[in-house]
């Protein structure tokens, strides 16, 4: 089954996630948010009986019959290659950090509100 988003539902799904999308990119976007539909669609008639949810990211990692990261201690969590351990360390100073900013206000970023 092909879903077909029109341009009033890219429009309503653009102001709900506060987008501003132009004329040319009505198009494209229905074509892209149909796309996905199709993918959930496809997804779905898989048939999944037996397959348990993924409830981490790292839930491959985890020991034989664990089934939840939730269940175990923090300083048990898995980690894989390329993931570092979440420890504290010394970050940007401040001044470097906010060097390139569009706008900066006292001592951080200014970030204009949604509302605006």
């Amino acid at each position: 089954m092909r879903a077909v988003i029109d341009r009033d539902e890219v429009l309503h799904v653009a102001r709900l996630a506060r987008l501003e999308l132009g004329e040319d990119e009505l198009e494209p976007m229905a074509r892209e948010l149909s796309a996905v539909l199709d993918h959930i669609a496809t997804i779905s008639q898989l048939d999944l009986e037996g397959v348990a949810p993924m409830t981490h990211v790292l839930a491959g990692a985890m020991p034989a019959g664990a089934t939840s990261a939730d269940e175990m201690p923090a300083d048990e969590m898995p980690t894989r290659p390329g993931l570092r351990a979440d420890e504290p360390r010394t970050s940007l100073p401040r001044e470097v950090a906010l060097a390139q900013a569009p706008a900066v206000s006292s001592d951080g970023f200014s970030v204009p509100s949604p509302q605006a």
